[in-house]
């Protein structure tokens, strides 16, 4: 039996578990089970693994994507790049354990903002949170060419506060990606603390909370006539890619 799981904390709002057993009953996959191991802290991970040989993929999400490099033995480039890895593939050979670390985000960001990028209509964007999944959001726009600026609850160089949101950038923003836990379950009714009548029919907002699917951010913007993008279509783009890499010959 080959198993893989989920590395985070805390784990109640991960649809992960469900979506793989799902796909494993419905693609006859019989060898393989996939379960949830919340982590109080990152250095739970080497027990975890040495303690299960037949663990041989992990996926990583808060607040660990960045934390969980120092025990990632070889990174992909483009992992190593953002800073930030979300799926880790095990690999023993004797009594000797290597860690690979990948970014299936960026899969699943650039595809689901595929459509909006293809038209060349995305200019500039605002990018709520500066952790691992920002980080990650920020490598597929600076790709694809998109301006941004980062919003966070406190300013630091090259970094804005929500308070600073103002009519001037709204303005000018085409794409609002909110990258925070705000609004995740259980906490449904947070949001990011922007003035919210400053949204039009032109903007774009782009949420990778996944549970609830609309969250309060993305009903405040239908609201007000934006284009909403749901962070379960996201999550559904990275976690085939994370299987592709888990099932992939190359490291």
């Amino acid at each position: 039996m080959r198993k893989f799981g989920l590395i985070g904390y805390p784990l109640g709002h991960s649809f992960s578990k469900a979506y793989f057993t799902r796909k494993f009953f419905e693609e006859k996959i019989r060898d393989c089970s996939y379960d949830n191991y919340p982590l109080t802290t990152i250095d739970q991970l080497p027990d975890l693994i040495e303690s299960d040989p037949h663990l041989c993929g992990l996926n990583v999400t808060i607040p660990y994507k960045s934390e969980v490099l120092r025990y990632v033995h070889v990174v992909d480039k483009e992992a190593e790049k953002i800073g930030s890895v979300n799926v880790l593939k095990i690999k023993r050979l004797r009594n000797n354990i290597r860690l690979f670390g990948f970014n299936s985000d960026i899969t699943g960001i650039s595809d689901s903002l595929k459509p909006f990028l293809d038209k060349g209509t995305l200019k500039n964007a605002l990018i709520f949170g500066t952790g691992g999944s920002s980080k990650s959001v920020q490598y597929v726009l600076k790709k694809t060419g998109v301006n941004f600026k980062l919003i966070s609850r406190r300013s630091s160089p090259d970094v804005l506060t929500y308070a600073d949101v103002d009519s001037r950038i709204m303005e000018t923003t085409d794409l609002i990606v909110n990258t925070t836990p705000l609004g995740m379950f259980p906490d449904i009714n947070t949001k990011p603390d922007i003035d919210y009548s400053l949204l039009t029919k032109r903007h774009i907002l782009f949420d990778l909370v996944y549970n609830p699917e609309i969250t309060a951010f993305l009903k405040s913007g239908e609201e007000r006539g934006c284009t909403i993008v749901t962070g379960l279509k996201m999550l559904h783009l990275q976690a085939e890619k994370a299987w592709e890499i888990w099932n992939s010959e190359k490291s």
